[in-house]
């Protein structure tokens, strides 16, 4: 059965016919080609998948295409302006906030609701926020200081 859905993503309107069980990381990365959105592990516990949809930090293989239908989702791609890095995506970069880069674009986009709900957030926060996103590489300090980076602009 095929659903017809219109969905905002960075900015730009999407019409399609997806079908009902279609997840909102598949739509995404299949028929949009947005494969910034990884998917880790199929249970919603990695947090590779995270995206923003009306302006909530969400786990994208935990909700369906159809689902989204209405909805202004950014991902990955969406953050950065005319070609001009978003200060997150600056932070990672300039304090080496990743190694083999899977769980980045999970670990950004969870970063923008924390500073969202706090723009001067402590380690503890940060850490804390970033609880459902996990890094197999990292002892997580760089990621903490790379969000710490964000906030300060």
């Amino acid at each position: 059965m095929s659903i017809p859905i219109e969905v905002t993503v960075n900015g730009q309107t999407h019409q399609h016919e997806v079908e009902a069980r279609t997840l909102l990381v598949t739509y995404l990365r299949e028929t949009l080609n947005l494969t910034g959105t990884h998917v880790g592990c199929d249970t919603s516990g990695c947090g590779a998948c995270t995206i923003v949809v009306d302006g909530q930090a969400v786990k994208s293989c935990t909700m369906l295409a159809a689902q989204a239908d209405g909805a202004e989702i950014t991902t990955i791609e969406g953050l950065a302006t005319n070609g001009e890095l978003h200060p997150l995506q600056r932070g990672f970069h300039e304090e080496h906030g990743l190694q083999c880069g899977f769980c980045t674009p999970g670990m950004i986009m969870t970063a923008w609701q924390i500073l969202e709900n706090n723009p001067s957030p402590s380690d503890d926060e940060i850490r804390h926020g970033l609880e459902g996103n996990f890094c197999r590489c990292t002892g997580y300090d760089n990621i903490v200081r790379a969000v710490q980076h964000a906030a300060k602009g």
